[in-house]
């Protein structure tokens, strides 16, 4: 499994859904979404990191449990951090992520100025102001943890504005 991470607005799942390959990509929010909304009647998806923390940690084991059982090439695309009220909340809990064959972790990245650009011109979410700096720091420290809890090397791609093909050519040679 191959794990992309990155921040709210970064074009993480942009540069995913062009990259060209047979691998099964499989988006965890839209796992989390279908839990959440099932176990704790979550409306709307901005809403998912407004849930208390331990409602949250029961969904991420549910999702992990569904994600073990996968088999064969997979992309995981995912958030490497949470900016919660409680603070941020790693994406990849170590007793999960330990569920998982993963064989490389990705963090997906841009300037912090273009996130926030993108982010105040998406009007399809409704995304919480917050540090862009700071998070996307944070996500660096997160995924250094990560790769040390897996044995995953780490890598790190900026989509930078513009050059969407330089991002996806460098996530397929992650492929092989």
């Amino acid at each position: 499994m191959i794990i992309a991470m990155g921040l709210p607005g970064a074009g993480k799942t942009t540069v995913l859904k062009n990259v060209k390959s047979d691998y099964v990509l499989v988006n965890y929010g839209d796992l989390m979404f279908e839990i959440e909304q099932e176990h704790f009647g979550i409306k709307d998806r901005d809403d998912m990191r407004k849930l208390p923390i331990e409602k949250q940690k029961q969904a991420q084991k549910m999702v992990y449990e569904r994600l073990a059982k996968m088999d064969g090439k997979v992309i995981l695309d995912t958030h490497c951090s949470v900016n919660t009220p409680s603070g941020f909340f790693p994406g990849l809990p170590l007793d999960y992520l330990k569920m998982l064959k993963v064989d490389s972790l990705v963090l997906i990245t841009a300037d912090v100025e273009e996130v926030a650009k993108r982010r105040a011109e998406d009007p399809t979410r409704k995304r919480d102001s917050d540090d862009v700096a700071l998070h996307d720091n944070m996500n660096r420290a997160f995924l250094a943890a990560y790769s040390a809890a897996t044995g995953a090397p780490a890598v790190i791609i900026f989509n930078r504005q513009g050059k969407l093909e330089e991002a996806v050519a460098q996530f397929e040679k992650i492929l092989g």
